[in-house]
């Protein structure tokens, strides 16, 4: 099942999506985002969980 993600899904104002077929993998897309675009949000722990709890099965 492939999974999906929107950063407006965090309440940021911010049209970036991704989808994959792995958690996994699109979390990589994820922290790639949030290191080029986001640098107010630290990755850590709680930051990866609360990211992996907007990801849709699509």
């Amino acid at each position: 099942m492939t999974k999906s993600i929107r950063c407006s899904d965090a309440g940021k104002d911010c049209k970036w999506s991704a989808t994959s077929q792995t958690e996994e993998d699109l979390m990589s897309k994820v922290i790639e985002h949030v290191k080029e675009e986001h640098k107010e949000i630290e990755i850590n722990s709680e930051s990866i969980s609360g990211i992996k709890s907007l990801i849709k099965d699509i």
